[in-house]
């Protein structure tokens, strides 16, 4: 009988991959089974334990963890004594789902799960043991229930999984907590509600860690839609660190961060707040507007002490600092930059132009950040994302009763939010002709007219938008309105492919320390990384380390580790002009942009050099 189960189930998994199953074809778990099946190729009907580290090995792997484990055992604790009797083991793994933490439940439900290896040492990463609460929660690097024969490997299916991804300090994912449970009496729904709990106290632990690393620093919790988040900031009100959930509330990123921004551009609160005991304080935003009441600690030192902030100090911040780490060392960029602090607070609109994956939206944050407008609202739309039928409503808003189905009290619209601030348009390429005349009269003459208004609403946004479509031959043929074209095209910002750009090995040891800090490349990984013509480029880059991260064993990541599809690298081969490209980059940046110089280390004229230069449309930065 077991085996007429397990051979269902396994002809149900594979009809996913063709979209059959009697499963929701756009499910996160078909999803899952889709990964297995064709990025993993795992065999569902496969028996046997999970790969399980000997003692010393789960204490190597544990080493860099440590702190952080210690950090969090009181709230896991607390979490394996409510969900004991309910027969749930609980584990703390690493990113690359190693099991590092266990506490099992009454000795009738322990003995199943050391029969079948659910403990401390086990591995149970979707990469080897296919659909999983642990290793797909990791992979997503979401919350997820994986309910019984959800489970890819039909032996796995006496169990539920419910899992919580957990986060450090800087945002940057760094294990799970996982509970798992083989009783058959409880349903879905009890299942929901235990991972509802365990992602309460995973956020316990976060705010833990984050108090631990910050403990010398004045730490602000900030009320946002999606729960709390935490900001660090030290005696001269300069930010120094921000949770996950902080980071996306506010927009900050690492350069903003570790340019020493002020945490005036971002949250205001009374000046007398936070003098030495815990407070509860009124939260504003930048603009004055109520951002909620939140909570001031101050550090350790503080408190003992109980002296108040010291005198601000009003240090030189460059505010072009991020813009500048996301050029690099890549001429067009420096020269782009260059350009874009030449202009410095006029407002001309920016027009972005690059591949899909290239982070126009990273550049666009950057540009408002250095702005006058930094401490207004940031308001982003992608036009390629969003129904044709619903931009008009979401850009321009509408009043009370404009249509069915729409709000009692109206939208104010996307251009009216970003008033003061800067509005991004992604994919305006995409952005229908109706709409194109809609928004250059918006741009013409400063005012917006929502759905069923009676009268215009005067607005003051700086307009940065972006593509990868060519929006001057569309201009040219029809599909984009010529005049909207040049009103957006204050200033042209090309930002170059991964595979382009003359610093590409600065960016992938940069982006591998941030995607896979406590792991290193063995010199096989870096030498296919180095190679790879990235067609995905930085959004591809970061995924593909981010994986390799968690899969890493021993914390070296291998070419096996590296989820790289041929074709990127099959593509580069014929593109002639993209190599000629390259080369000529690459020279350009080692004789710091200097085309006599370059022209001679490549023997060519330097006519000849700088016609290249203009037919390849490469930016020189002098």
């Amino acid at each position: 009988m077991a085996s007429l189960s397990a051979s269902n189930h396994v002809a149900r998994v594979l009809s996913v991959a063709n979209q059959l199953a009697d499963v929701d074809a756009s499910s996160r778990i078909a999803d899952s089974w889709r990964r297995c099946l064709i990025s993993h190729k795992l065999d569902p009907a496969r028996q046997g334990p999970p790969q399980t580290l000997t003692e010393a090995e789960v204490r190597h792997v544990a080493e860099p963890m440590e702190q952080l484990i210690q950090l969090a055992t009181p709230e896991l604790e607390d979490l394996a004594r409510v969900l004991r009797e309910a027969g749930y083991c609980v584990n703390l793994a690493d990113p690359s789902a190693t099991m590092l933490w266990s506490r099992l439940p009454g000795p009738a439900d322990t003995e199943i799960f050391m029969r079948w290896k659910v403990y401390t040492g086990s591995n149970f990463s979707e990469a080897f043991e296919g659909t999983n609460g642990l290793g797909t929660a990791l992979a997503e690097q979401k919350p997820i229930l994986v309910h019984r024969d959800e489970h890819f490997r039909a032996q796995w299916h006496m169990f539920s999984c419910a899992v919580a991804p957990l986060f450090d300090q800087a945002g940057r994912l760094a294990g799970a907590v996982n509970i798992t449970s083989c009783r058959e009496d409880l349903e879905r729904a009890a299942h929901q509600l235990a991972l509802a709990v365990t992602m309460e106290a995973t956020r316990r632990m976060e705010g833990a860690i984050f108090r631990g690393h910050f403990r010398n620093a004045w730490i602000a919790t900030v009320p946002g839609d999606g729960g709390s988040g935490l900001l660090a900031y030290d005696d001269d009100r300069r930010i120094v660190g921000a949770c996950r959930s902080a980071r996306a509330l506010l927009g900050l990123t690492d350069g903003l961060i570790a340019s020493g921004i002020d945490l005036s551009r971002y949250v205001k609160f009374d000046h007398h707040a936070g003098r030495g005991a815990d407070e509860t304080v009124e939260l504003r935003r930048a603009d004055g507007s109520a951002l909620g009441r939140g909570h001031v600690a101050p550090p350790l030192r503080a408190r003992s002490s109980a002296r108040p902030l010291a005198p601000r100090r009003d240090a030189a911040v460059d505010r072009f600092d991020a813009l500048h780490r996301l050029a690099g060392r890549d001429p067009g960029l420096i020269r782009s930059v260059k350009r874009l602090r030449s202009i410095g607070d006029h407002n001309l609109p920016v027009l972005l132009h690059g591949e899909t994956g290239v982070g126009k939206d990273v550049f666009a944050r950057a540009i408002h950040a250095a702005s006058n407008r930094a401490r207004s609202n940031y308001v982003a739309l992608n036009c390629a994302a969003m129904p044709e039928s619903l931009i008009d409503a979401e850009l321009f808003g509408y009043e009370a009763g404009a249509f069915t189905g729409a709000r009692r009290d109206g939208s104010k619209g996307l251009i009216v939010q970003a008033d003061g601030g800067t509005l991004f348009l992604d994919e305006i390429g995409d952005m229908p002709i109706a709409l194109q005349t809609r928004l250059l009269r918006v741009l013409e003459n400063r005012e917006v007219w929502p759905l069923g208004a009676l009268k215009p609403v005067a607005v003051d946004i700086r307009l940065i938008s972006a593509t990868h479509r060519d929006l001057g031959r569309m201009a040219e043929e029809g599909g984009f309105r010529a005049d909207l074209y040049f009103r957006l095209r204050g200033l042209e910002v090309r930002l170059p492919a991964l595979r382009e750009r003359a610093d590409r090995d600065d960016v992938i040891r940069q982006i591998a320390r941030e995607e896979a800090p406590n792991c290193r490349l063995s010199d096989q990984a870096w030498s296919q990384l180095s190679a790879y013509s990235y067609p995905g480029n930085m959004r591809q880059l970061r995924h593909v380390l981010r994986l390799a991260g968690c899969t890493a064993e021993n914390g070296v990541i291998t070419e096996a580790d590296l989820d790289l599809p041929p074709f990127g690298g099959r593509a580069a081969e014929p593109d002639l002009a993209a190599a000629e490209r390259a080369t000529i980059v690459e020279a350009l940046r080692k004789h710091g942009g200097r085309v006599t110089e370059a022209a001679r280390a490549l023997k060519l004229s330097r006519a000849t050099l700088y016609r290249k230069i203009k037919q390849l449309k490469i930016e020189t930065a002098q």
